[in-house]
């Protein structure tokens, strides 16, 4: 079962959460989502436009959407360089006023607040990404994964399972490698399992990354 249904959707209601809060009637709720996918992505490219760092530190973006007002909620890795953290009130304004100008939402006001994530190696979404900029730089798939699987060790996870898929190293026909390090029960629905996917492109073409953390038992 666990290799069957996405790890976050099998869990929603125990030890899950929607990323994404807000009630909508059906013939408006494609212009919400639409309006979720600008948010996230004028995000991620404000940040990519402002930080030197390759590693962005983004681990989620939670949107909280009311009749007068959109809460956004940027979860970052602490320990993670970023301008947007170290310039946080200006930053933040700014990024506001892209976010506004991006949606023409005169009616409606944009709340944009950042909370930091202690240990950054524990959420899927960042170790993803230190694992495709290591990919970029052209390290050794299997290196790359046992550094980031050390870094998830290290900041208190009880498993890490990373899988690749796509043109590794280069080679000519596409295959799927897969490590795992310590318990990742997909099975059970009270562990509670964190899980992204993250797509890399490399000069090979694109790389799929998949990364099952599991943080503990509820």
């Amino acid at each position: 079962m666990g290799q069957k249904i996405h790890p976050l959707g099998f869990r929603l209601g125990t030890t899950q959460s929607h990323d994404s809060i807000w009630f909508a009637k059906p013939k408006n709720y494609s212009e919400n989502l639409k309006e979720d996918k600008i948010i996230r992505d004028c995000i991620k490219n404000y940040i990519q436009k402002t930080t030197s760092s390759d590693i962005k530190g983004i681990g989620r973006i939670k949107i909280k959407k009311r009749i007068d007002l959109i809460q956004v909620i940027i979860y970052m890795g602490m320990g993670v360089p970023n301008l947007l953290l170290e310039c946080e009130p200006r930053r933040i304004e700014e990024l506001q006023t892209t976010v506004q100008k991006k949606l023409d939402c005169v009616n409606r006001k944009i709340n944009i607040t950042i909370t930091t994530i202690p240990n950054a190696y524990r959420d899927p979404n960042i170790l993803a990404e230190f694992i495709a900029v290591q990919l970029k730089n052209r390290i050794s798939f299997r290196k790359a994964i046992k550094k980031a699987i050390e870094l998830a060790e290290q900041a208190g996870t009880k498993g890490v399972q990373v899988q690749i898929a796509g043109r590794i190293d280069g080679k000519e026909i596409a295959r799927v490698e897969s490590i795992r390090e310590g318990k990742v029960p997909l099975q059970t629905i009270r562990a509670k399992i964190d899980y992204c996917s993250y797509p890399v492109r490399t000069i090979y073409g694109v790389l799929g990354i998949k990364v099952w953390i599991f943080l503990n038992n509820d």
